[in-house]
Parts: structure tokens; C-alpha cells; sequence
């Protein structure tokens, strides 16, 4: 919203500077930006002498700011000097006075009291050099949306003890967490531990180092100034978000404090285990330099690694001796640049003989923001599918897709339409397997709140990035790579980053080729689990087994919100038993591979939120109506080559080898996790409704039952639940929710913005849902087919016994 003193200062600085050597317009618009503040540092520093003038308030004009004088109550010595203070007071939100009286007047010197309160500074009035610096800027001393009081009182503290320092600016007071806030930490600290001031520049380097370790170290008991700085950092990485035993998210925060209580000490040792580093509770120089910069202490033990470099046995037997469990490769070969190699045939065979998992990455080239849009992240995905499925990489691994250099907040929507792109290319290829993120801390969890990233592979020793600097680690991260050096093997020369690992997060991989199980086998591992459910003594056997099933790859923020948390206790419990997820088994009916972690989100779906006569839930959402969401998403983003919707359904929906979110197998997992649920709901135990469904019939007659039980066996109530799923809110209390995740699916696989469902011309989505239902109906009618040459074929089996 254009503001009118903005726009007057817009105008006067165009027109009063326009001729001064170097000077840049700003737009005349009345919004405040950054091109005005450049625009009134310019014109202040024509009025200094200063020429060609530049867009940056720096030590120069600093310097010139000084030798005015006290810039305070009545000095009268450069009009437009006072204009530029009046104006800029105006665009930080602080009224300057409308009368332009030409000196430094009362409106002006109680404005500049006003931000030096907000700046936590002392309130003399006076407009010192760097408090003008400060004033042309974009930082805001209020508390803004989404910010922290917490956060803002120690950056109002750390501007008041700092400011004058030589290397100190006074920094924001928004309760935002961000680099300016970070570099003012580091260079108190270093000021704390005796680095002169002129060297106290913010970087984390020897010196820094060993003055943490010689004075910094705090623990339980200890109080004063190092206690004050290592509690802020602790604030500005907080909240830790773990899960607990229940699978219920946790958040621990703590406060800024003088005295190093057990509270405090309880939220470190959080940390420490949350980060990957030895947990004592203690400000120990390993938990400063984690709290300080993204690579943490980068000698630290680790686990983990990754390489462009082939992992010959002789260099994967030193790793092994060296400590490692995990390394990371790439998928296609030009990853990281000149000589780098890729994964090679036979490689894997070497690495898992070893000892070592793998985890796949997939970077090409990835260095600059014009390589990053929906296409090229589509056409990525689909590369890095085909690679994953040559090597076989099992079901369900995470593949890290890279984002390789400092991308700033500026370049996120095109990052986020990349990964966009990647999600639906593997969602096209069956969901085989899952995206991950490689990227600073910013671009991991912005990814991840954008895209659902399974997990984030953090580049945490390019620690200069400003992704990296006033960044948390983000609550999903796996791996986070600290350092890169040179391995000696003998003769062998070869380069290895380390990388730490999270407990818990992704496992890598220890195999490849892992053969699907047939029905039998399936069945007999719905049993285990219903038994160990069972024992486990607490909840729904049936649901928990669903919920089990689903834990890893359905169990996110969306989900939870959808149908329901998976139980986090019965989870552990099965896992310590040594039972894991499968992935997939082997159809006995139609020899298509099944997934079985989007089956059972069907089931558990269906089974908590079954939809009434005649209406829709959140339970068709967590099926049948989900991929019928994002086949809409696909068919609005691909709609210039396919202009008739039912055109794509007929193209696009429960066909075998084609690209499509909602595939054949993704029909025959809405179908058969329907089925099971329903037939949980009427008395069967989930072993008895499984064996029933893949060793009876029930996969012969998946389609034809399934349309007769949820659309009442005709195409036009199939038609008349689509055109509810993608148009209408339930009455019920979940219609938000269900309006919600109906929003965030279509925008997920069709972008922002896409054309809603209810904004299609009439007709079209009449049309879209009637092509559903036929194709619903299709299938039914082609199973019948199926059944007899099924049937056909188990007699000529029998027979030949």
C-alpha cells in the first residue's frame, strides 16, 4: 500500500539528486524499499562531498557523517541533511514531523530517541554515525510477524552493550534470528574473549576458536557474560523439535539468562543429541561452535560421508577403520564438476560387502539459479529415477536432489518450483522412490515446507553461505556435511567429506535388488505385526499395524492432519524387535509390484475416517481422492497439450507405464486398502481381511467390488463423489482440513497459482468427473476379463500337479 510521505520522499531525492555523479532513481510508488534507502544514502552523500556516489552506507560515510558533528537537538548547518533524516524516519515508520523546518527540530530528536529505545540502545537523541547508518536500512527495531520477543530482547541487548564497538553495527530488533544477527553474536563473543576490536570481524576462525575453549566453556553452576552469550545462541537455535514415544512432536526452547541453570542444561543436552554431538549438558566448545556455525566443530567424530570419488574395496575397508557407516554417491556424472565420478557397476556390491550403506544424490552441475525451474527439475527426477532403478535401489530411498550454492530468499521460487518438478516426475514414475533435499539450512527447510522433503542433507561446511548463517538445522535433517579432506590409503590418494549423522532419520541403504514378496510371504508379516501389536497392550491392533505400515513415508504434518499420528511408541517397538517397512510386494493377480506404505495409508484412512452414505472424508483424501487431486494438479499443469480433461483421464488414470500419479497400481492400492478397511470395520482382524483379499478372491474382483462399495456400482455416483471431492466442504468439522489439503495437493502437482476445480468453465469439470467414473467402471469391466484367463490358468497349474 503506497504510503504518501514515502512517495514525497521518492520524488524530492529523484529530483533534488538526479545530476550527482553515480546516483540511481527509486521508483516513485510510495512503497518502501530498498531502492529508496540507496536513493537517500546517495543524496546524503552528495551532500558530504562524496563523488561518483554509491548505494552502500560504508566506512566512508561514516567517517564523513562524524566530522559534522553531533547531529542533535537544533543543529541547523545542512537543510537537506535534515531532510534526508526526516524522510528516512518516515520510511522506518517513525514520525519525523510534517513541518519542514529545516533544523533538527523536537519531531525529529524525540523519532530518534524513540528507535534508539527499540534499537535497545541509551536515548540521548542525538543521530550518531552508525545510529544514521542504522536509520538507512531496511531493518525494522519493532517486533515483526512471525518474530520473537525472546530473540528481539537479546538483539536490543546486544546492540546496546555493542554498538560502539569498532566492527559492531547496530542490528535489527524484529525478533527474527538472521545473519546480521549471527555475525553481531560472533564478534561479542570474540570482544568477550579478548580479540581486539578491529580483529573481531565475525568469522570463526583459530583465534576465535581457541578462546572458546580456553575461557568460554560454561556448564551448570556457571554465571556472568559467557553464559548471557552462549543462552542467546541457544535462543536463536531453538525450538529443537523431537518426537516422542507416543510419535507426538516436541518442541524444547529455553530463555536468555545469566545464570547456567539445570533447565538450561536440560535444553542443551536435547541439543547436543538433536545435533549428532556428545551429549553432557554442557557449553562445551564442540556445542558453541554447533550453535555458531553450521559446520559445528568439524574434526568431531561422524559416521557418514559422501564422494565423488568410486569406493574401490581397499578405500571402502579405510573408511570402515576410520569410523564410517555411510556414504553418499551420485547418481548421474556430472555432479560436481571435472573428474568427478559417478557410481560405477559392481560399486555397490563393493560398498555393502564393507559394511558401508549408501545414499544416492543427484546434482547436475546445480550452481546457479537460472539451472533451477519445474522443467529441468522434472526432467531431473525422471534421470534420477532411471538411474536409481539400473542400479536397484530399493523401494522407499531417499534420493538427495542438490541445490549447490548460496541461493537467497530471492531465488526460492524457483528452487521450490524445481523440486516441484521433482516431485511429480517420481510421482509419475510410481513413487518409487522419495525426494530428499541437499542445500544450506535455508534452502532444506524451506524445501521442506514447500515440497514435503523426506529428509535434508545439509551443506554445513560452506558455512559462509548466508543460507547458513541466522539458519536453525532444520527439524528433518539426516546428514550434515562438515568437512572435506584428503584420504591417505597407502599409495591411494583420494577426498571424502564428512558428514554427521542423525540417529533415526534416514538409514541408507544396505542392499539393492531386494525381491518383492508374494502374497504368502506378505500375509505371514501382516501376522508378526498384528502380534507384536498385540503384545504392545495398548490401542487398536488393527489400526497400529496400519499406522506402522504408513509410519515412515505417511506420517508427516499433512497426514497427521489428515487421518491421525501414528503411534510412535508401537513404532519403536516393532522396530527394536527387528521387524522394518516393507516397501512392496508382488500381485498374485496381475504381477504389478504394490506399494504397500500407500496401501496401508488407505486402509488406516479408510479404517479412522470412513465417509458416510452418500458423502465424502478425509478418508477418501488419504486414497482415491488424493490421487484424483493431483491428477487434477497434473492435468492443469499439462492442460495447453491437453485441453480435454476427460481426454487425460482416459490417457492418464490406472494405466500401466505411463506417467501419472495415478497409475494402475496407485488404483489397485485406493482399491484394496478400501477394501481391507472395510473389511476390518466389520469384524475381521487385518490378517484374516489381507489373506482373504490376496489368497481368496478379493483381488480378482479388487475393481468391480470396489466400485459397488464406495460409488454404489454406477459411473454417475462415482462421478457425483469425484465432482464432491474436488468441489464441495463437508459439513462435518473436517471440511477445513479436507479444503486445506485439497489446496495444497492441486497446487503441489499443477503450481502456483493453479485454477481450482470450482473455477473451471462450466462443463469441464462435469466432464472431468464423468470420465473418472466411466474409467472406474472400465476397469471393473476389464477384471471380469482378467478373472477368467486368472482362473483359467490356476486349473492348467492344478491340473499339471
Amino acid at each position: 500500500m503506497a504510503d504518501a510521505k514515502v512517495l514525497e520522499a521518492q520524488k524530492w531525492v529523484n529530483s533534488t539528486y538526479k545530476a550527482a555523479d553515480g546516483y540511481k532513481k527509486c521508483p516513485e510508488d510510495g512503497k518502501i524499499g530498498w531502492s529508496t534507502m540507496y536513493a537517500l544514502i546517495m543524496g546524503l552523500q552528495k551532500e558530504l562531498g562524496i563523488s561518483p556516489v554509491v548505494a552502500n552506507f560504508g566506512d566512508g560515510t561514516v567517517s564523513k557523517v562524524a566530522a559534522l558533528g553531533e547531529l542533535k537537538l537544533g543543529w541547523p548547518e545542512n537543510k537537506n541533511i535534515v531532510k534526508i533524516i526526516r524522510y528516512g524516519l518516515f520510511c522506518k515508520g517513525y514520525p519525523g514531523g510534517y513541518a519542514d523546518t529545516g533544523y533538527y527540530d523536537q519531531d525529529i530528536y524525540f523519532a530518534v530517541k524513540k528507535m534508539q529505545s527499540d534499537m535497545g540502545l541509551s536515548q540521548d537523541g542525538t543521530l550518531h554515525p552508525k545510529v544514521f547508518k542504522a536509520l538507512l536500512n531496511m531493518d525494522a527495531y519493532v517486533l515483526t510477524a512471525g518474530g520473537s520477543e525472546e530473540v528481539r530482547s537479546i538483539q536490543q541487548w546486544l546492540n546496546g552493550r555493542y554498538w560502539t564497538k569498532k566492527t559492531v553495527d547496530i542490528g535489527p530488533a524484529d525478533g527474527h534470528y538472521s545473519r546480521n544477527v549471527q555475525q553481531n553474536l560472533m564478534k561479542a563473543l570474540q570482544l568477550e574473549i579478548g580479540i581486539a576490536e578491529a580483529d573481531a570481524t565475525g568469522n570463526f576462525g583459530a583465534g576465535t576458536q581457541a578462546g572458546i575453549k580456553s575461557k568460554a566453556v560454561v556448564s551448570e553452576g556457571s554465571s556472568g557474560i559467557f553464559v548471557q552469550l552462549f543462552s542467546a545462541a541457544c535462543v536463536f537455535n531453538q525450538p529443537i523439535v523431537t518426537v516422542d514415544s507416543s510419535g507426538n512432536n516436541v518442541e524444547t526452547n529455553t530463555v536468555f539468562k545469566k545464570e547456567f541453570d539445570s533447565n538450561l542444561a536440560t535444553f542443551v543436552t536435547i541439543f547436543q543429541r538433536f545435533s549428532a554431538i556428545s551429549a553432557d549438558g554442557r557449553g562445551n566448545y564442540a556445542t558453541w561452535a554447533q550453535l555458531l556455525v553450521s559446520m559445528g566443530d568439524p574434526d568431531r567424530p561422524v559416521t557418514a560421508s559422501d564422494t565423488a570419488y568410486t569406493i574401490t574395496a581397499s578405500r571402502a575397508k579405510k573408511m570402515y577403520s576410520d569410523g564410517y557407516r555411510y556414504v553418499g554417491r551420485y547418481l548421474n556424472e556430472a555432479s560436481a564438476g571435472g573428474g568427478s565420478k559417478m557410481l560405477e557397476e559392481g560399486e555397490l556390491a563393493t560398498i555393502f560387502d564393507s559394511g558401508l550403506r549408501v545414499f544416492p544424490i543427484f546434482q547436475d552441475n546445480g550452481r546457479s539459479l537460472d539451472e533451477y525451474s519445474y522443467g529441468n527439475g522434472y526432467a531431473h527426477a525422471q534421470k534420477a529415477h532411471d538411474q536409481a532403478v539400473h542400479f536397484g535401489f530399493n523401494r522407499g530411498t531417499i534420493i538427495y536432489f542438490a541445490v549447490d550454492y548460496d541461493a537467497t530468499d530471492a531465488d526460492m521460487p524457483e528452487i521450490v518450483n524445481y523440486f516441484r518438478g521433482v516431485t511429480h516426475a517420481l510421482g509419475s514414475r510410481g513413487k518409487r522412490y522419495v525426494h530428499g533435499v541437499y542445500g544450506s539450512r535455508h534452502v532444506c527447510a524451506e524445501i521442506t515446507k514447500e515440497t514435503y522433503a523426506r529428509y535434508s542433507f545439509v551443506s554445513g561446511m560452506s558455512w559462509g553461505f548466508s543460507g547458513n548463517l541466522g539458519y536453525s538445522l532444520p527439524a528433518n535433517w539426516s546428514f550434515n556435511q562438515i568437512k572435506e579432506y584428503k584420504v591417505t590409503n597407502g599409495t591411494d590418494i583420494f577426498w571424502l567429506d564428512r558428514d554427521a549423522h542423525r540417529i533415526g532419520s534416514d538409514p541408507a541403504q544396505n542392499s539393492v535388488n531386494r525381491p518383492s514378496s508374494p502374497a504368502d510371504e506378505f500375509i505371514n508379516y501382516i501376522k508378526s505385526l498384528y502380534d507384536l501389536a498385540i503384545s504392545y497392550g495398548k490401542g487398536n491392533p488393527n489400526q497400529l499395524v496400519m499406522e506402522y505400515l504408513r509410519s515412515d513415508s505417511y506420517n508427516d504434518t499433512p497426514w497427521r492432519a489428515l487421518i491421525g499420528k501414528a503411534d510412535g511408541g508401537f513404532v519403536s517397538y516393532v522396530n527394536d524387535r527387528n521387524l522394518s517397512i516393507w516397501p512392496e510386494f508382488k500381485d498374485p493377480f496381475t504381477g504389478q509390484h504394490l506399494g504397500i506404505e500407500h496401501l496401508m495409508a488407505t486402509a488406516n484412512g479408510q479404517f479412522v475416517k470412513p465417509n458416510p452414505s452418500g458423502d465424502i472424508s478425509l478418508g477418501d483424501v488419504a486414497g482415491w481422492g488424493g490421487d484424483l487431486m493431483t491428477l487434477y494438479g497434473e492435468w492443469r499443469r499439462d492442460h495447453e497439450s491437453y485441453a480435454s480433461g476427460a481426454t487425460y483421464i482416459n490417457e492418464k488414470m490406472g494405466k500401466i507405464g505411463v506417467a501419472s500419479t495415478f497409475g494402475f497400481t496407485d488404483l489397485a492400492e485406493d482399491a484394496d486398502g478400501y477394501l481391507i478397511a472395510q473389511a476390518v470395520r466389520g469384524g475381521k482382524n487385518i490378517v484374516e481381511a489381507v489373506r482373504d483379499h490376496y489368497q481368496g478372491n478379493g483381488g480378482l474382483t479388487r475393481f468391480r467390488n470396489y466400485v459397488y462399495q464406495r460409488f454404489g456400482g454406477t459411473e454417475s455416483e462415482a462421478a457425483a463423489q469425484a465432482k464432491k471431492i474436488l468441489k464441495e466442504t463437508p459439513a462435518s468439522t473436517d471440511g477445513a482440513i479436507l479444503v486445506g489439503g485439497r489446496i495444497s495437493l492441486i497446487q503441489k502437482f499443477g503450481g502456483v497459482p493453479t485454477l481450482m476445480p470450482h473455477l473451471l468453465p462450466p462443463g469441464q469439470l462435469d466432464a472431468w468427473c464423468n470420465a473418472f467414473g466411466k474409467n472406474l467402471k472400465q476397469h471393473a469391466n476389464t477384471e471380469t476379463l482378467r478373472r477368467a484367463q486368472y482362473q483359467a490358468n490356476q486349473r492348467r497349474l492344478l491340473g499339471s500337479k
